[in-house]
C-alpha cells in the first residue's frame, strides 16, 4: 500500500502539487480511480461476460442453465462487482485513516450482503421454475419449500448486517436471538405452522397444484391453482379466489378429486322413482315383442311370468354395456332402493369413461333422457306428484 501510495504522491509532485495539498488530492485522486475501476469492471461484466455466458446457454438443449444463468441472477452478479472492488482497493485511498476506511468497508460489506441475499433468492426462484417444469416434480407443491428457504437467507443476512452496524459477531447474536424465540415463534406462528403444514401436504402427497378440492368450511371448491407458504388459493367453479391457511388442510378434513380423475372414471349415481302402479306381468304378446330384440341375449328368466321391471333392469343393464361412453372396467348396476311414497326408485350406479364436468354432465343427461323415453315401451310410467293441470282435468 505504501508502494502505491508513494508513486501516486511522486506523480502529484512531478505534476507540480504543492506539500500542504498533497495528502488531500492524492486521497482524492485514489479514490477517483477505484470509482473508475469498480465502475469500468462492471461494464465490462454487463457488456461482455453477460452476454456470451447468455449465448452459451442459448445453444445448449437443456432448460435448467436458461433459468439458472438467467437475468436476474447474472444481474446481481453484476451488481456484485462494483462494491467488491470497491472494498478491496478502498484502503489504498484511506490509508493512515482507520475510522473512515472501516466506515466504508463496512459500507461496502453491507451493500455485498444485501446482493448476495438477492443472488441467493434469484437463485432460489431459478431451482423453483426448474423443478416446477421437471416431469419428476411437477405436480408438488415446492413452493412453499423456496418460500421458507428465502425466508432463512434473508434472516441471516440482516442478522450480518446488524452485525455489521454495531461491530459484533453474528455468533454472538444468534445467541441473543435464543432469549427472543418466544416472541419469534409468536410472530411468525403462521409462517411456522404453514411451513410444517406445507411439509406434511408434499410428503403425503395430499394436495398439487391443478387439484380439484372441497372445503365447505372455507367456502371452497375448486381448482388449486397456488401454494405457498402461508396459504393455498383456490379457483372456485364461479371464478371467486379462495384463500385457505396451509395447516386448515391438515387439521381439517378435505375433498380431494385427484383420484377420480386417476381412475379415469367418474361415478353416476341417480335414481328415478317408477310408479309401482304400473308394475305387472308381462303379457304373453309383450313377452314375444321382447324376446326378438337384441338385447334380450343373456336374459335370464326367474319364472313362468316375467315382471315388466325385471325386463326393465335386464335392458337397462344391456344399455349401459354397451354406452362406448361408459366405463366398463369398473362397479355398474341397476338396483332398487326402499319404496316410498313418492314411488319406487331405481338407481343407476355406474362410472363414466370421461371425467371431464361438461362431459360427465352430459352423458347423464343423455342416459335419462334415453330411460324416460323408454319407460312407456315396457309399460311403465314415471311417478310424478300431480300438477294443478291435472287437477283441472280431474275436475
Amino acid at each position: 500500500m505504501e508502494t502505491i501510495n508513494e508513486k501516486l504522491e511522486t506523480l502529484l509532485r512531478y505534476l507540480g502539487v504543492e506539500d500542504g495539498y498533497m495528502t488531500f488530492v492524492q486521497r482524492v485522486a485514489l479514490i477517483f480511480i477505484i470509482v473508475v475501476l469498480a465502475y469500468v469492471s462492471e461494464k465490462i461484466c454487463r457488456k461482455c461476460l453477460v452476454p456470451v455466458i447468455r449465448k452459451v446457454t442459448a445453444k445448449t438443449q437443456s432448460v435448467w442453465d436458461d433459468y439458472l444463468l438467467g437475468d436476474e441472477v447474472l444481474g446481481n452478479v453484476c451488481h456484485l462487482v462494483f462494491p467488491v472492488v470497491v472494498s478491496a482497493l478502498a484502503p489504498h485511498a484511506f490509508y493512515g485513516a482507520g475510522g473512515l476506511s472501516d466506515f466504508i468497508g463496512d459500507i461496502c460489506w453491507i451493500y455485498i450482503t444485501i446482493v448476495t441475499v438477492k443472488l441467493i433468492c434469484g437463485i432460489f426462484s431459478a431451482l423453483y421454475r426448474i423443478s416446477s417444469e421437471h416431469e419428476k416434480f411437477r405436480n408438488h407443491s415446492l413452493k412453499a419449500f423456496y418460500q421458507m428457504l428465502k425466508l432463512v437467507t434473508i434472516c441471516i443476512g440482516v442478522i450480518v448486517v446488524i452485525s455489521t452496524l454495531i461491530n459484533k459477531n453474528p455468533l454472538a447474536i444468534l445467541t441473543g436471538l435464543g432469549a427472543g424465540t418466544a416472541i419469534l415463534m409468536l410472530v411468525f406462528q403462521d409462517t411456522i405452522k404453514g411451513l410444517v403444514a406445507g411439509i406434511q401436504l408434499t410428503v403425503n402427497d395430499m394436495l398439487r397444484p391443478g387439484d380439484w378440492i372441497a372445503m365447505p368450511k372455507y367456502g371452497a371448491d375448486g381448482s388449486v391453482i397456488e401454494v405457498t407458504l402461508t396459504t393455498v388459493k383456490v379457483r372456485n367453479w364461479d371464478n371467486t379466489i379462495t384463500t385457505v391457511p396451509p395447516f386448515a388442510l391438515v387439521n381439517d378434513s378435505f375433498q380431494n378429486w385427484r383420484g377420480m380423475f386417476e381412475s379415469g372414471g367418474r361415478r353416476v349415481k341417480r335414481s328415478i322413482n317408477i310408479d309401482m302402479n304400473t308394475v305387472t306381468f308381462c303379457t304373453e304378446e309383450q313377452m314375444a315383442g321382447f324376446r326378438q330384440q337384441p338385447w334380450m341375449a343373456g336374459f335370464e328368466p326367474i319364472g313362468d311370468k316375467e315382471v315388466n321391471l325385471y325386463i326393465f333392469r335386464h335392458y337397462l343393464e344391456h344399455y349401459l354395456g354397451n354406452h362406448a361412453k361408459v366405463n366398463k372396467e369398473q362397479t355398474m348396476m341397476v338396483r332398487q332402493l326402499q319404496p316410498t311414497a313418492e314411488g319406487l326408485p331405481l338407481e343407476l350406479y355406474f362410472f363414466s369413461a370421461d371425467t371431464a364436468w361438461i362431459n360427465y354432465e352430459r352423458l347423464q343427461a343423455e342416459v335419462f333422457d334415453h330411460i324416460l323415453a323408454v319407460l312407456p315401451q315396457f309399460g311403465l310410467r314415471v311417478f310424478q306428484s300431480p300438477a294443478g293441470r291435472d287437477l283441472s282435468r280431474i275436475n
